[in-house]
């Protein structure tokens, strides 16, 4: 992976944009709008996982733009805001974001920091036993919980994947029409994820 730029935005840049992220379906809903939201650093342990698995080649390709911020004097797992990348042989640039993670309380009493996007990045820092800054969402509207139940066993429940056989369970979704609890990223920053999956978040 050929960075050619990269432009650094702040704490406050970040924050603001998150207030306007829109939900997929319903664009006018704003899910962050009134959160509590702040940039703190989190263990990997701290992380509620809903994910049951990471794919080889997607952990390489973060692994990869991970390295080539490295380059740049930028480090994934300590943005301290997000950057903006510009790769080679691409017009347009590529936000990049500290994970989301936003506090759920369970049926059964447990809250927990539900991991919403970004699992290969924090799958990665996990490997490396390192600490990673997200976006911490507290107070998100009750209408608006993260569309996947977090994994029973927390990170023993993850599995490292080649390809997913037909018919793998993901998530465990919270009710049917699940992708109507989508954030969408891309309505308050740009290109998030990269052209056509050249490095994913694995939000979704």
């Amino acid at each position: 992976m050929n960075i050619e730029r990269v432009e650094q935005h702040s704490v406050e840049e970040l924050l603001a944009n998150m207030r306007r992220v829109g939900m997929l379906t319903h664009p006018e809903d704003y899910p962050y709008e009134n959160a509590q939201i702040e940039l703190v650093s989190l263990h990997t342990n701290e992380i509620a996982p809903a994910q049951r698995y990471v794919l080889n080649c997607e952990l390489m390709k973060v692994r990869d733009l991970q390295w080539a911020l490295q380059e740049h004097g930028v480090d994934l797992f300590k943005l301290d805001g997000y950057a903006s990348i510009w790769l080679e042989g691409y017009d347009d640039p590529i936000d990049v974001l500290p994970p989301v993670v936003e506090e759920s309380e369970e049926a059964d009493g447990s809250v927990v920091r539900i991991l919403n996007d970004g699992m290969h990045r924090v799958y990665l820092a996990r490997m490396e036993r390192t600490p990673i800054q997200v976006v911490y969402a507290r107070n998100v509207p009750k209408q608006y919980p993260y569309y996947a139940f977090p994994l029973v066993n927390g990170w023993a429940d993850v599995e490292i994947m080649q390809d997913l056989p037909e018919g793998y369970i993901k998530k465990w979704h919270r009710i049917k029409n699940y992708k109507s609890l989508y954030r969408n990223f891309n309505s308050g920053f740009q290109n998030v994820g990269g052209p056509r999956g050249h490095f994913t978040n694995a939000g979704k």
